[in-house]
This record gives structure tokens, sequence and C-alpha cells, in this order.
């Protein structure tokens, strides 16, 4: 029992990996300025699992390289951030979008579609 038991963690660990590694390499084709979604990126991965994305991008190990913080919520809201919500907008406005109210301002005008939906 105590083997099955083991292996499932492996293969759930490998599962979580591979779709956390997915998440991020859609990401890195949303350009500075510009934001995506947690459905638009769960739309582009073939699911609706928008929470898995968001837990994906929360567990980020590579803040730098992997831009989560252009990642906000359907409704143009923040969302969450490792590093808080007040360094999630400083870097987004330091890229040229807009926040007012913890909201994206002007959100269809900069949300990133990916193209093979």
């Amino acid at each position: 029992m105590g083997d099955t038991l083991d292996l499932f963690r492996s293969l759930s660990e490998v599962i979580w990996v591979t779709f956390a590694e997915k998440c991020y390499q859609l990401l890195l084709q949303v350009p500075q300025g510009r934001v995506t979604t947690y459905r638009e990126l769960a739309k582009a991965l073939g699911t609706r699992a928008y929470r898995a994305v968001g837990q994906a991008m929360n567990r980020n190990p590579r803040l730098i390289e992997i831009p989560c913080h252009r990642v906000v919520c359907s409704n143009g809201e923040i969302g969450g951030y490792a590093l808080g919500v007040e360094k999630k907008i400083e870097l987004l406005q330091k890229e040229g979008v807009v926040v007012k109210g913890n909201r994206v301002e002007g959100m269809e005008g900069i949300l990133y579609r990916f193209s093979s939906q």
C-alpha cells in the first residue's frame, strides 16, 4: 500500500510540474505592457482550471524570468502575487499598465489572448 501511495504522490508531482511549466511557457508570450488572465491561460491549455493556473503563478520559482505579474483576473482586478499585490502593481505600472483601485484600466486594449484558442 505504501509503494502505491508513494507512486501516486510522485505521479501527481510530475503532472503538476508539467502543468505549471506549460503555464510558464505560455506566459513568456505576453509582452511588456500587456496582461492576460488566469482564464485566458487556462483556455489556451484546453482546460477550465483557472485556480490551478493561479496556483502555478503563485508557486513560480523564477519570478524574474516568468512574468506572472502580467496575469490578472478576468474582471481586471489585480489578483494575487507571491511578493504582494503592491509589488505586482508596481511592476505593471513600470511596464505602462494603468492600475487604479487594484484594477487594470483599459483592460480590453491591453489584454493578450493566445492565438491557439
